[in-house]
């Protein structure tokens, strides 16, 4: 499988700061991409990192590389999105169409742990 995994440093895990949110959201969805054998797609050579932070800017690359087939977008819950999801619908929208599927790993814990 081939996917995107997008880490909102912005957003905090209820009582967590800022970095330790970043390294909860980090850990969880590299831990996911390896257990479920999905390969980080890097769509931009000149992104420091394998995975996104912008929502703006995944969309730029996503456009420019549309003949590329995703066949997930992984986040840590829908909450460290929903501020791009509320702001911008019809981008969100246009975002998700890119991915067979959508993922949040928080769910997927959720799940796991009961």
């Amino acid at each position: 499988m081939q996917g995107i995994y997008f880490i909102n440093e912005r957003w905090q895990a209820g009582n967590l700061t800022k970095e330790e949110s970043i390294y909860l959201q980090k850990h969880a969805l590299q831990a996911y991409l390896k257990d479920n054998q999905i390969n980080a797609v890097t769509l931009n050579p000149t992104q420091l990192n394998n995975f996104y932070t912008i929502p703006h800017a995944l969309l730029h690359d996503l456009k420019q590389h549309s003949r590329i087939h995703l066949d997930c977008l992984i986040l840590f819950s829908e909450d460290a999105i929903a501020d791009f999801i509320y702001s911008y619908p019809a981008r969100w929208i246009r975002l998700k169409s890119y991915f067979d599927e959508v993922l949040f790993v928080e769910q997927a814990l959720v799940r796991k742990a009961i």
